[in-house]
This record gives C-alpha cells, structure tokens and sequence, in this order.
C-alpha cells in the first residue's frame, strides 16, 4: 500500500481500513479476516465515517478530520516491543479491545503478536516469549492488560494478599516497595471530549476536569500525559515521544466520534427520526457538571432523568408497522425509557451513599450515567458499586446476588486494612492505588457507554462477558425488579448505543 492516508474513497481506503481494524500496528502478523474485509467495504463511499461488523450488528467512527491517518504516530511503534496505541484500540472494536479480537489475533500469530508482551500482556511479566495461553489467560479471556500499581508510601491503609494465583499479586521491590498487579480493560480511545476522568482510576487526570472554562485545555494536557506514560509504559520505550508526536496523538483522538451504527434486529439507528450513530455525538453538548444529579451543573439546570433521547421517536411507531424492524425498534426505545425512568434503589456505593449520608438514595441509572446520550458522570465522581468485591468474602445480600450473575475471571484477592473499619477484601483496590486513602478503596469511574456491543466484555475487570449479565447484575445490585422483557428491552438498547 503506498499511501499511509485513509480518504475513505477507493480500493486502498478499503485495504488500510481493513488493516486498521486488525492489525493494530504494522509489525503485527494478524491478517483481516473476510468478515473484517466485507464489514469494511463500505469504508469506500462513506467519506469520514469508518465502519466495521461487530457481534450484532455495525460499529462505526466518525473522524472531524476527514481521514484515518495510518502514519499517525497513534498508529507507529514509539517503543521497543513492537506496540502502538492501534495494538489495544481498534476501529472494529470501536477503539476498544474485544476478546474476542485477542483471541483471533493469538490464535493467528501463536501468541507473538506484540499485544502479548509479557510485560503487561501476560498474566505476570515473568512469561517468556511465545509462551503459551495459560500464560496469557486473563488478557485471551478477559481482554485484561495488567497495570502494575505501586502502593503509595503514604497509603492510610495496609494491603495484602489472601489469593495469589499467578504469584505476582505483591511484589516487594527494595527501591520502589510493593507492587500490585490490577488486570484492567483498556478504554476507548474515542469519544474522549466527554471526559471527566482520564483512565479507570483518574491516575492520568493531571489536570482536573471539572471546570468548564478549562475543561478542553486540561483534557489536552492529561491525554498528552496518558500518550507519553502508555509510550513509557505499554510500549516499552527507552525514550519519551517528541511533543510533536504526543501532540499528533492527542489531535487524532479528539478527532474522533464512535457509536454503533446499525444492530441487526433494528437495523439503521438513525430511521425512522432515530438519533443513533457516530455522527449526531460531534454536535452532542457537554460541559463538566451538565446534567449532574448532586447540584454540580454549573448552569443551575435541574437534573433531568430522561439523559438519552436517541431514540425516543421509535416510542411512537405504530405497532400495525410493517418495517421488518419495527418491533425491535419499539424495544429499543423502551429500553431506553426504562434507563432514564425505571426506579432502583442505590445502596453500600461508596463514594455517593457514605458521602451524601444518606443509606438509601432513590434513582434511576441516569443517576450515575447522567451525561446526556453519552452514559458517563459528567464530573469526576468514581463509584464502587460492587463489581471489585468477591464473592466468597461478600457480606452485601444485594452485592452477592449480582456478583453471581457475572463471569469473573480468578483474579488476585487484596485484603485492605483501614483503622477503626473492618477489613476489606478485593480484587482490584481502584483510586487508592493513586491517592492512598481508605474512601478510595475499590472507586472506580463508570466509562462512556457509546459503541458497548464492539467491544465485550464488561466492567473494568471484564466480568460482565454480555449486555445480559450486564443487566441481570444491576437488576439484583440496585433492586430494580425488572420483568425479563425490560431486562430484554435494556440490552435492546445498550447494544445499540
């Protein structure tokens, strides 16, 4: 292929999609496979919209450039092991990381593939090359890339380990101190103008997000931040990228807008006077604060429950329709009525029920996802809603029964120590592994909920393998009572996000 630019026009827009989507950088051996070929070729007559199959339907990104810049350094190996940002943010899986890419990309490269660099991408780094699958089973299975967190001199708690079963849950280091293993889904590079939080934990939020005036200076700053520690870190890179790169990264992240474009049950998502896919988020307003449902709008607007309106004209279409499409439309549309009106009940979150005081808070699932037709808080306010706990230690009725609903991969179990509290068991302690203090312990931000069906599993340690356990798990954890055709009706809807 001569041209590194994807125009969107002609045979070789077509191929460097294609590459694109599969090979996440250009020393890997993965090759397209024909449904990756033919979810593409439509890449030829849609200018700067990208598009690509995923499990129910069509993905697609929508770049404010114009093009896909495959000589982009988002798409160059910066480091040493032969990774670039494109390695774990594919346009197929809607910049995300599905599984189910990984396992076809090991299941083609036999685990060479520079994604299973032993230092993040096996289960401990101690892996030698080309080791074999149990050696990579949480990222094979789970889409998990391990992040090695040193636990903060200045913790207010201890930490230990009670479950150890890749034996480098804590490691000690004379120099640095203890080391803890967190397995972590990576995040979308995509839809990243609606930031509050930079990564699951905030530890690349070095300029905060919470005032609208500086909102889009700081968001440049902190993802500046993230491309050169990814580079450092992911990449193994001996030296740091020049500004010049990190500034064409943060460029061609900004740049772009995902969302799932069609779903094979109700076709097109923008018919019938529909608001779905990629293109409707490049105008979609967003400030910190808008919509927040604890008073923090600083417009002074009210919270206002009903945060998606994608799809509200399919309420209406008449049921005597005879579209192939119109019942699973009606469904989506009541799924998303159900997301923004259903009562639930939140209960044990720390970071909203100990610091509001208030054991029991009446809401809806826009309370926590409350940015309009996006699904993230709008304002850095990280949650632990019981998707770190474990369940042969939970005390939570409520927490139990969701966690059973979930698949979650065997994961090292922490046992964190607090004074005058009792201990805490997890497998992931969250934003205390960044600032040290026991209210952190298990916090973790909710992500943009745009373009979920590309890019399963679910929750920040892939316990959630579907949209349905999805669902199941916060039909138990927040006693929504949903009859099986609304929980139906609300995976109808997610998907086609």
């Amino acid at each position: 292929m001569s041209s590194k630019r994807i125009l969107g026009s002609g045979s070789g827009a077509m191929l460097a999609v294609a590459a694109l989507a599969f090979a996440g950088c250009e020393r890997s051996p993965v090759q397209p496979s024909p449904r990756g070929l033919a979810a593409n070729a439509t890449a030829a007559a849609a200018g700067n919209l990208f598009p690509a199959a995923d499990p129910s339907g069509t993905v697609a990104t929508y770049s404010t450039s114009g093009a896909l810049d495959l000589g982009n350094p988002f798409f160059q190996s910066l480091g040493t092991n032969g990774r670039s940002c494109g390695s774990c943010h594919l346009i197929e899986n809607g910049l995300g990381l599905s599984a189910a890419s990984v396992q076809a990309r090991f299941a083609s490269s036999g685990g060479r593939d520079p994604l299973f660099a032993a230092f993040d991408g096996a289960n401990c780094p101690t892996a030698p090359p080309g080791s074999g699958a149990d050696a990579h089973s949480l990222l094979i299975n789970n889409g998990l890339i391990r992040v090695g967190m040193t636990v903060p001199g200045t913790a207010q708690f201890t930490i230990g380990v009670v479950h150890d079963p890749y034996q480098c849950a804590l490691v000690v280091d004379p120099q640095s101190g203890p080391t803890a293993s967190m397995y972590r889904r990576p995040l979308p590079s995509t839809n990243l103008g609606f930031l509050s939080t930079v990564m699951f934990d905030g530890r690349e939020t070095i300029a905060p997000l919470n005032n609208p005036e500086t909102h889009a200076a700081n968001l440049r700053a902190d993802l500046s931040h993230q491309a050169v520690d990814a580079t450092l870190g992911h990449a193994q890179a001996a030296v740091a990228p020049t500004s010049e790169q990190v500034a064409q990264i943060v460029d061609f992240e900004l740049a772009l807008f995902t969302a799932q474009r069609s779903d094979d049950a109700a076709g097109v998502l923008q018919a019938q006077g529909a608001n779905g896919g990629p293109r409707e988020l490049v105008g979609q307003p967003f400030f910190p604060g808008i919509n927040d449902p604890l008073g923090g709008n600083p417009a002074g607007t009210p919270f206002n429950s009903d945060a998606f309106t994608i799809f509200r004209p399919w309420l209406d279409l008449p049921s005597a329709d005879q579209s192939p499409y119109t019942q699973a439309r009606q469904a989506v549309a009541r799924g998303e009525e159900i997301f923004g009106t259903h009562p639930l009940l939140i209960t044990g979150v720390r970071g909203l029920n100990d610091a509001l005081n208030l054991p029991v808070i009446n809401g809806t699932c826009t309370t926590c996802h409350d940015s309009p037709n996006v699904g993230n808080h709008s304002l850095p306010v990280p949650l632990d809603i019981g998707t770190s706990h474990v369940l042969q230690y939970e005390q939570d009725p409520n927490i139990r029964a969701a966690l059973a609903q979930l698949s979650t991969p065997d994961l090292p179990v922490f046992e964190i120590g607090c004074a005058g509290s009792p201990v805490v068991f997890t497998s992931d302690p969250g934003r205390a592994l960044v600032t040290g203090k026991c209210g952190d312990v298990n916090r973790i931000k909710g992500p943009i909920l745009r373009g979920l069906a590309a890019r399963a599993p679910y929750f920040h340690n892939g316990a959630g393998a579907t949209l349905n356990q999805v669902v199941a798990f916060y039909n138990l954890r927040f006693q929504m009572g949903l009859t099986a055709q609304e929980q139906a009706d609300l995976v109808a809807f997610l998907k086609s996000l």
